[in-house]
């Protein structure tokens, strides 16, 4: 197959596809924190167990988790555009689902079922989205196009919990799923009317061993993960579920390996630039979740903010990143991935490292300037590590490649969450338990909540600090200038 050619200048189609692609990560990011505020309603209302509301959460992560680097070859096969309007179909059918839940004795499996089918068509679209980008694109505006597209999704990401808010306290929790609906059809008139490209690879063989073994691992893996804050990391059934994960992993890994025509090319990773932006990613992503899950509780469980209002006070965060996604594109463009990355997650680790030295304060004000700092350096990783990791890979192995940068970043988001929610539990638990000795046990509760979350945001700091090293001695020193299609492997 012949590698499609980027166009010499972007035309209104780029834009048009640009548009697409950017509203339709903006919904997979939005549904993995917008559904949370408006949990306690939906589950008044359908209703759902404790082990429900947990799942309404865990499913759609979990399904996106198992299958988004099989969207990523299903992407190859058939082509992007085929593969994303696929997704679309899926992930706006599945949300409408989620609206029209009954409740009653089956509403908690009727969203269950739904929300793992919205993971789904997530896996379709992520992976091939951004490879429609790339390609829409001269490789000279690239970080441009990628900055938008990645800068806005990372808002919708931290958006969430205000849009999820607003919604259900003004409208529904229902309107929550019935947003992506319309959002959905949108996209694929969009791209029915930019028409991208759509370069197939229809020789390539899809085998089912290849595919169980991925899901099953990765499934299994993430699956034991999020249920250690539930059964506790030292449980039988924690080890033994992760460990089962793991090995089959390995064991689909090791299949790839030895494979001409693998479902996941895993030999990316042997290349050093490469693996550099998707450790980076995974660094961030594994920080990122767990720092927008707990500030959130923070000001509502703390500082008693209502949902709409812990929504608004999450705005220092996701302007600064807005704008620190827009200069790092051009600044990639102009310097390529290392400068702007760098120092990104070098502000990002002493944001976080100010932000949580204000938590005992108990004030939401004094929080603000650790808010912007961490925004801000987030805004410069992002887009750059996105563009440079299928920069650096040609356009027939492009779907591929974002499957496993989308794989990695899923898992590290999951992996951050049940880590540093077991720290902040941890401490937690040790405070509640000296707090029934003291004269003001509930004000001591309160106190010592504020310090376990300082803890886990401290964790979260070091996670960046490791992906700060990271990026210093992986990534590369050199600007991708010219598409790897045309140029040796080994020099990416």
């Amino acid at each position: 197959m012949t590698a499609p050619q980027a166009p010499a200048a972007p035309t209104r189609n780029s834009w048009l596809t640009l548009v697409a692609m950017t509203g339709s990560l903006s919904m997979i990011m939005l549904d993995q924190t917008v559904v949370t505020v408006a949990l306690p309603t939906m589950t008044r209302d359908l209703p759902l167990s404790p082990t429900g509301q947990q799942w309404v959460v865990n499913a759609y992560v979990l399904a996106m988790a198992a299958t988004v680097a099989l969207g990523g070859k299903l992407g190859a096969k058939y082509g992007p555009v085929t593969t994303f309007r696929a997704g679309v179909a899926i992930f706006f059918l599945a949300s409408a689902m989620c609206g029209l839940a009954p409740s009653g004795s089956f509403g908690e499996e009727w969203i269950i079922i739904a929300r793992s089918t919205q993971g789904l068509g997530a896996a379709l679209m992520m992976p091939v989205s951004a490879t429609i980008v790339m390609g829409a694109f001269p490789l000279s505006m690239r970080g441009k196009a990628m900055a938008v597209y990645v800068g806005i999704s990372q808002i919708f990401l931290a958006v969430g919990p205000l849009l999820g808010g607003a919604l259900t306290e003004w409208v529904s929790w229902r309107a929550v799923f019935w947003l992506n609906v319309p959002v959905g059809i949108i996209a694929l008139l969009l791209v029915a009317r930019a028409r991208p490209d759509n370069a197939k690879q229809p020789s390539s063989v899809i085998k089912p061993i290849p595919v169980a073994l991925m899901i099953i691992g990765l499934g299994v893996s993430v699956y034991a993960i999020q249920q250690a804050g539930t059964w506790g990391w030292g449980s039988t059934k924690t080890l033994g579920l992760l460990t089962a994960g793991i090995v089959v992993t390995v064991i689909f890994v090791w299949s790839q390996l030895k494979t001409s025509d693998p479902l996941v090319q895993v030999q990316l990773l042997a290349r050093r630039a490469f693996l550099g932006n998707v450790t980076v990613l995974f660094a961030t992503q594994f920080s990122l979740l767990a720092i927008v899950l707990y500030s959130t509780l923070y000001v509502q469980d703390l500082l008693d903010y209502s949902p709409m209002m812990a929504g608004v006070a999450a705005l220092p965060l996701i302007f600064p990143l807005a704008v620190g996604a827009q200069l790092a594109g051009r600044w990639y463009d102009k310097q390529g991935v290392r400068p702007p990355v760098i120092v990104g997650m070098a502000v990002a680790t002493v944001g976080v490292v100010v932000w949580a030295a204000t938590f005992s304060q108990l004030e939401y004000v004094v929080q603000i300037p650790g808010m912007v700092i961490t925004g801000f350096g987030l805004g410069l990783v992002f887009s750059p590590v996105n563009t440079d990791a299928l920069g650096r890979v040609g356009a027939a192995e492009r779907a591929q490649a974002s499957g496993i940068v989308q794989t990695v970043r899923q898992l590290g988001g999951t992996l951050g969450v049940a880590v540093i929610g077991a720290i902040v539990l941890a401490q937690q638990r040790e405070g509640t338990q000296a707090a029934h000795s003291s004269q003001n046990p509930k004000q001591e509760i309160i106190d010592n909540s504020a310090d376990a979350i300082a803890i886990g945001f401290y964790a979260a700091a070091a996670v960046f600090a490791v992906g700060l090293v990271a990026s210093y001695f992986l990534l590369s020193k050199e600007r991708v200038v010219e598409d790897p299609d045309s140029v040796p492997a080994e020099s990416f």
